[in-house]
């Protein structure tokens, strides 16, 4: 387990024995041995956890006047159902295609080949509100079918650049998410 003694994340060329696993080394101040081995995945989904803490801060405190808009699209507000514990779950995303009636939202996860866990959880509970712009709206979501992801895709890597990147990272197709008003 992780304490606030934890200091220092240095990146190393780890696997687990006999195993594949890419891993990370931490080193404690203090610490004497070897060090504690934690798998990437952990320590990339921690640092997206603290990002989405980070923004949700500098949102609150600056009245949603600072990163409001971050490379030119809105910032969103997802409130969600976890798919597994079934308790509310809320993370800040950017909107590359926003329209009166309806919200693009991209599960890229910065071109891991995993889905975010939002995603997941839209999966599993399709209904869900989003604060945009300060207006709190219910929303039903759903995976752009093949057609509309296709003609959305240049309309979303036009609004930002780095999904086309992050989709030569994977070898899983993101998904486009599609909210569109309750009615």
């Amino acid at each position: 387990m992780l304490t606030s003694l934890t200091l220092l994340i240095m990146y190393a060329p780890l696997t687990r024995s006999g195993g594949h696993t890419p891993a990370v080394r931490l080193w404690t101040v203090g610490h004497s041995g070897q060090g504690h081995t934690v798998d990437r995945n952990t320590l990339k989904d921690g640092g997206a956890k603290f990002m989405n803490l980070a923004h949700r801060v500098v949102l609150t405190v600056s009245g949603n006047r600072l990163l409001a808009k971050p490379f030119g699209m809105p910032v969103v507000e997802l409130h969600t159902v976890g798919r597994k514990s079934g308790q509310p779950r809320s993370c800040y995303l950017t909107a590359p295609v926003h329209d009166s009636d309806r919200v693009v939202l991209v599960a890229s996860k910065g071109g891991d080949d995993r889905h975010p866990d939002w995603y997941r959880n839209l999966e599993a509970h399709p209904d869900a509100e989003l604060v945009i712009d300060g207006r709190r709206r219910k929303m039903h979501a759903r995976t752009a079918d093949p057609e509309e992801r296709a003609q959305l895709w240049p309309r979303i890597t036009k609004a930002y650049k780095g999904y086309a990147n992050y989709q030569t990272r994977t070898t899983r197709e993101i998904p486009v998410v599609i909210c569109e008003l309750e009615s």
